[in-house]
């Protein structure tokens, strides 16, 4: 796929999309906008959407079973029963908000939500993976992994056996064996290690010292294939599951951030990508930075995964 089969599902760019999910019994596609601190959503077929601004950075978002969205800001997780509705905290977490806020995540089959941290100085591995399970009635927040810079590309095969998860600024992606009813994650290994960025490299010398970039948000297709978004290296990375294989999406934006599969049949790729503070003429010659993207797939993808916020939720 060339960089030229994409084309914008919307009109306005973000500073920095994030958490796309296609939304199956609205027909919309939802997303964040993190430093714009705003969550969004859309009709890509006539290229409507709305914003709605939150109170501090949302890092990711999920659809909730009957109706609302979870939404992860900086400080802790809430719900709300519907756009634009009041925010109910569900669970606050023990790290610093001045240093640490929320980013990558999405709900697992069985309605827990798992949500990744990221820890802004990095100077330390200080992010975390963490599970929110409400189905017992009240909140049961879950230490799931650690050590990590910025926790990214949460994923589950299709036959939910496999997760991952990937930190990165260390330009890796971790892989554990899971089991869906307890959401127990076993026998952890290295899915993927990527070279890193070239000491002093910018866009603008691609050519001359190429970088592929590094593992962002992700998604699996129906073939068990994860689909990583390679911030900074312009393309999506698309890996077999047995971690060996790969072929390569272009993108005509250097910074994509996360896919996601939707339309009636789930064969609709839509990429976020991040426009905040890339070099001036890096946006000149990438006008579709900050966009959410679309392309036609041959093979669809997972649907969505709904929060089950508990009994009476």
């Amino acid at each position: 796929m060339q960089s030229s089969d994409w084309t914008p599902a919307f009109e306005q760019p973000d500073l920095l999309g994030e958490s796309p999910f296609w939304h199956p019994l609205e027909r919309l596609l939802y997303w964040v906008d993190i430093p714009g601190r705003k969550l969004l959503r859309g009709d890509p077929q006539d290229g409507r959407r709305e914003t709605w601004d939150m109170p501090s950075e949302p890092g990711c978002i999920a659809p909730v079973r009957g109706g609302g969205l979870v939404i992860a800001l900086r400080d802790g997780i809430y719900r709300a029963q519907n756009w634009g509705g009041t925010l109910a905290l569900l669970a606050r977490f023990p790290h610093d908000p001045a240093l640490v806020r929320f980013n990558d995540g999405k709900c697992d089959s069985q309605g827990r939500f798992w949500a990744s941290t990221v820890y802004e100085p990095k100077d330390k591995r200080g992010a975390d993976l963490w599970c929110l399970d409400m189905r017992g009635g009240k909140a049961e927040a879950m230490l799931k992994a650690c050590n990590a810079t910025t926790g990214n590309g949460m994923a589950w095969t299709p036959d939910e056996s496999g997760a991952f998860w990937s930190d990165t600024p260390r330009h890796r992606i971790h892989a554990w064996d899971y089991e869906s009813a307890t959401g127990v994650l076993r026998r952890h290994r290295v899915f993927r290690q990527f070279p890193p960025k070239p000491e002093g490299w910018t866009s603008a010398e691609a050519g001359a010292r190429p970088y592929g970039g590094r593992p962002d948000g992700a998604a699996m297709d129906s073939a068990g294939r994860y689909h990583c978004a390679m911030f900074e290296g312009s393309r999506l990375l698309r890996i077999d599951a047995d971690g060996v294989g790969e072929s390569s999406l272009a993108l005509p934006a250097v910074c994509p951030t996360m896919p996601c599969f939707g339309g009636e049949d789930l064969r609709t790729l839509f990429v976020t990508t991040s426009r905040e503070k890339r070099p001036p003429e890096e946006l000149q010659r990438t006008p579709l930075a900050g966009r959410v993207l679309q392309a036609r797939v041959e093979v669809a993808g997972l649907p969505v995964n709904f929060f089950d916020p508990g009994p009476g939720g």
